[in-house]
């Protein structure tokens, strides 16, 4: 069993002002994700300039913070939404979906594709490369903070977390980590450095990620106001990974079948 190191949750106290490592990782993941969209605009087969990075990544941001926040309260807090409505501006009390962050980015692709005239599946097949290092970091964040961690186990590598009740648990959000930050971004990468169908990386995106979280689900320890929902296994997470393989297996269908590819 590893004994978790119970790091300070502020990263940086400059008088009245501190600066969370949570915080702090979405910062590093969004430097990151404009640093290789940055590259990835710069040649010359792109559609995109480089100057276009920022500005798009603005929108994500918006997008992430908002659908993030609202998802978080629609798919997990119902009953404090429909109690308390302004509840789902205090997003200083913690507290994002990542399901609903991707609507969110969704919505924002689309206003920034009709104000740009880029075609939507365009705008997304640039973007999803860059959204695993964000999750990185991210889930790293989730460690650091001791939340979000997985369900009691005897695995050697079984992390107790002060956070929870000391029990040695699955380090779910290094699995994730390495899953939905390292894995996919290396599997996006490579897809993606090959001309594709249009939809075909934003489709593969879907996938990956939709798989690779449900798979970690198994390792997560449920919401403890939700529990399983079905089957007396399956959690939220995993319901809502679903409708993303299903869109991903028909936007890869119908790339390849409307662009004559195999």
């Amino acid at each position: 069993m590893i004994l978790h190191p119970n790091f300070d949750p502020v990263a940086i106290s400059i008088g009245p002002v501190s600066i969370h490592w949570y915080g702090l990782m979405y910062v590093v993941g969004f430097a990151a994700g404009w640093w290789i969209g940055y590259r990835r605009a710069s040649r010359p087969e792109n559609n995109f300039q480089p100057q276009e990075v920022g500005d798009l990544l603005f929108h994500v941001a918006l997008g992430v913070i908002l659908g993030g926040r609202l998802g978080y309260m629609v798919f997990y807090q119902t009953a404090s939404l429909l109690e308390q409505p302004w509840s789902v501006l205090a997003i200083w009390d913690g507290g994002m979906s990542f399901h609903g962050g991707v609507i969110g980015v969704i919505a924002a692709c689309l206003l920034y594709a009709r104000h740009k005239r880029h075609h939507p599946l365009a705008v997304f097949d640039f973007l999803v490369p860059l959204i695993p290092p964000g999750l990185f970091f991210g889930r790293i964040g989730n460690f650091i903070n001791q939340e979000l961690w997985g369900r009691v186990t005897d695995v050697p590598w079984a992390v107790q977390f002060y956070t929870a009740d000391l029990m040695p648990r699955h380090p779910s959000q290094i699995y994730e980590a390495l899953l939905e930050g390292a894995a996919l971004f290396m599997i996006l990468i490579w897809f993606a450095s090959k001309p594709r169908p249009l939809g075909s990386v934003s489709a593969m995106f879907l996938l990956g990620y939709g798989v690779f979280r449900f798979l970690v689900e198994f390792y997560r320890e449920p919401d403890l106001h939700l529990g399983t929902i079905a089957f007396d296994w399956l959690t939220m997470g995993q319901l809502l990974c679903l409708p993303m393989i299903v869109l991903g297996m028909a936007l890869m269908l119908r790339a390849y079948r409307y662009s004559g590819s195999t």
